[in-house]
């Protein structure tokens, strides 16, 4: 029988793709999504409506704070591989609802572990942030690097995600593979994120918001490579591993802002302002262990996913 794999977060940007690559490649899914608003529900509607049509995929409504949707989620057929994506995102949300983010990343993961203890033989592959290495400036960033000052509520609950993956890999068993995510984007992005704005605000012939003088530094992943490490921590036990996932080629606020009016063709307009509490001034991933352990290597460039995304903009399936 085909490989089962539950995804938390399954509706949004990251778990719908990979739940389509996964129904592609022969491996049946089972989504759980909670359907919040964090933002248009309608989009996350859009973004299941072709998996649920697949018959090796089914989809169960409901919080990973929830008991009960997390049984409902694990029988009658428990998973192989369990997929943790569900969380509330973003930094500077975190710091208006800090309550919310701990409750729903913290004991939400909590709750998924204490699940998954009752099953014999079910992995994690946890998604952590490249937000829990804090406000440096040494890159590259390595996971034994020291990361005790978090920026943000939110970069403090997911370390909190892969401490709690790691007690319970003590204590229980249970293999974990955290996969620290820099700066994801591409098509079925959520619209709040920098490049999704950019390009809306740049086509409409709006100014772009740079916060501080534009040298900010980010690492840029296309969503089709953080699929394909994804897909890579399913099919490889690794035990308690921390692993980053990175393009490998970082780039300033100021760059992306021109390449990203590059791929939309049109001149942007900035709109300076402040530097904005818990923005960090750097992230960069060293991807050694990505490619030692999971043969990673990010294969589409920065100016190839802003063209990709802006075709999917374009598209009108946003």
């Amino acid at each position: 029988m085909a490989p089962h794999v539950l995804i938390t977060g399954a509706a949004g940007f990251i778990g719908s793709t990979l739940s389509g690559r996964l129904l592609a490649s022969g491996y049946r899914v089972t989504g759980l999504d909670a359907f919040t608003a964090h933002y248009s529900v309608q989009r996350k509607e859009r973004n299941v409506a072709a998996l649920t049509e697949h018959a090796h995929y089914r989809l169960v409504r409901g919080d990973i704070r929830d008991r009960t949707a997390l049984e409902h989620a694990f029988e009658p057929s428990p998973p192989d591989v369990v997929v943790h994506l569900a969380a509330l995102a973003g930094v500077r949300a975190s710091l208006q609802n800090p309550d919310a983010y701990t409750d729903v990343n913290v004991t939400g993961t909590v709750r998924l572990l204490e699940q998954m203890r009752a099953r014999e033989r079910t992995r994690l592959v946890f998604a952590s942030s490249s937000s829990v290495y804090g406000a440096r400036r040494d890159p590259p960033f390595r996971e034994t690097d020291n990361v005790d000052l978090s920026a943000s509520p939110y970069a403090a609950t997911k370390r909190a995600g892969e401490l709690l993956c790691a007690t319970w890999h003590h204590l229980y068993g249970i293999e974990s593979t955290c996969l620290r995510f820099f700066t994801v984007y591409g098509p079925r992005q959520r619209p709040d994120m920098a490049i999704h704005k950019f390009a809306r605000r740049i086509r409409a012939g709006e100014p772009v918001p740079m916060f501080g003088d534009g040298g900010s530094v980010r690492d840029y992943t296309y969503i089709d490579d953080i699929v394909d490490g994804l897909v890579a921590a399913i099919e490889r036990p690794l035990g308690h591993r921390i692993v980053n996932l990175g393009g490998g080629a970082p780039v300033s606020l100021r760059d992306l802002i021109q390449g990203v009016g590059q791929a939309v063709g049109v001149s942007p307009t900035i709109e300076r302002l402040p530097t904005q509490a818990g923005d960090v001034p750097l992230t960069a991933a060293d991807i050694s262990l990505a490619r030692a352990l999971l043969d990673y290597s990010p294969r589409v460039s920065l100016g190839e996913g802003l063209r990709r995304f802006v075709e999917w903009l374009d598209s009108g399936q946003v």
